[in-house]
């Protein structure tokens, strides 16, 4: 998913979701070529289902 689907799908801004990603509370992005990102959807599903008590692994 890239980055504006995710923001669509969580509701959150880009600055929550890099915030969050660094505190560790959020799926990290992954790089797919020089700046493009994406995330995987799977990710964002699990972290929607269930927010307050997603941490990465």
């Amino acid at each position: 998913m890239r980055l504006r689907d995710v923001i669509e799908r969580t509701k959150l801004s880009r600055t929550t979701i890099y915030r969050r990603i660094g505190a560790g509370t959020f799926p990290s992005s992954t790089q797919i070529s020089d700046g493009l990102v994406a995330w995987y959807e799977t990710d964002i599903n699990e972290w929607v289902a269930n927010p307050m008590g997603w941490r990465m692994t």
